[in-house]
């Protein structure tokens, strides 16, 4: 029988898994130009909001209350909204393994932004590493770019999704203690609903969706499993706990991710990319083991 430290992490690993691939569909989806990057990131919220919307009416779950409804409009706009339209674009130019290295960075910016948010005063070790993390980041884009100065309009789309995916997490991190954390994300899920159908319908107007069994399979994992059930295993996980140590597994994704565009999608790795990524993750372990480790373990599910 297992332990519950080890269930959470497996719990843990099985969700990072779950998101470890979106990065290689949602390109798998975008290529061709079949799929509009607007259809794919507002069609995948649509097949999630559904389902969300049905666990929620089943479970019977209570209606959030006042600033609540603000505080999950913070969330949809992160990680509903921004993160998914944002890599969408930025994927009908820039390869999967690429974007791995940059979006790495996501783990180190949720601590920043969750330390600005928790008005904590964490040493000058995470802010520095913080630093180094986003150097790295940009660094890694801009000589793959073509040189200092070469970051391309994708490279900064990959990083405008950072921003808004931590700003989701990190206040869908405080907003989970509340409201419990699967009915957070399905909360923000049903609350973006009708803009994101609306967003569907238009682009499906303005470009009818047309794809290959394959692309219509890898756009319904991202609805179905990146936008939904991925989160579930995920935030199990991290009910189960110790969230200290199950929330660190997240740095492991960028790995899988990269790993997944070589495998799939015969994508070449080369040594900037390696040395980039290993760069990016490092600093962003060092800043969440060092906010972690001044932060008080939080049970993340009702």
């Amino acid at each position: 029988m297992l332990s519950p430290a080890h269930a959470g992490l497996r719990w843990g690993l099985l969700g990072v898994a779950a998101f470890s691939f979106t990065v290689p569909f949602t390109r798998v989806a975008v290529e061709g130009g079949g799929m509009s990057p607007l259809f794919i990131g507002s069609g995948r919220a649509v097949i999630a909001a559904l389902l969300a919307a049905a666990a929620l009416v089943i479970t019977r779950q209570r209606l959030p209350r006042g600033v609540q409804w603000a505080r999950l409009a913070v969330v949809a706009g992160g990680v509903v909204v921004g993160f998914p339209v944002l890599t969408s674009f930025a994927l009908t130019t820039a390869s999967a393994s690429h974007s791995a290295v940059v979006i790495a960075l996501l783990p180190a910016a949720t601590a920043v932004l969750a330390v600005l948010r928790g008005h904590e005063r964490p040493p000058v070790r995470f802010w520095a590493m913080a630093a180094v993390g986003a150097i790295a980041a940009v660094g890694f884009a801009s000589l793959q770019g073509g040189g200092l100065g070469g970051l391309h309009w994708s490279d900064l789309l990959l990083l405008g999704a950072v921003l808004a995916a931590g700003i989701g997490y990190a206040e869908g991190g405080l907003l989970a203690r509340e409201l419990g954390a699967w009915q957070t994300i399905s909360w923000a899920l049903v609350l973006s609903a009708p803009l994101m159908t609306a967003l569907a319908a238009f682009s499906m107007a303005q470009h009818p969706p047309t794809g290959t069994p394959v692309q219509w399979a890898a756009f319904a994992y991202l609805g179905v499993v990146s936008m939904f059930l991925g989160f579930f295993a995920w935030y199990r996980g991290l009910a189960i706990g110790p969230m200290a140590q199950v929330s660190q597994i997240q740095l492991v994704q960028p790995v899988m991710t990269i790993s997944w565009a070589a495998l799939l999608l015969h994508e070449q790795i080369t040594w900037p990319t390696v040395l980039g990524g290993i760069t990016v993750i490092a600093s962003a372990a060092v800043a969440v083991r060092t906010r972690l480790g001044r932060t008080p373990d939080v049970k993340c599910d009702r």
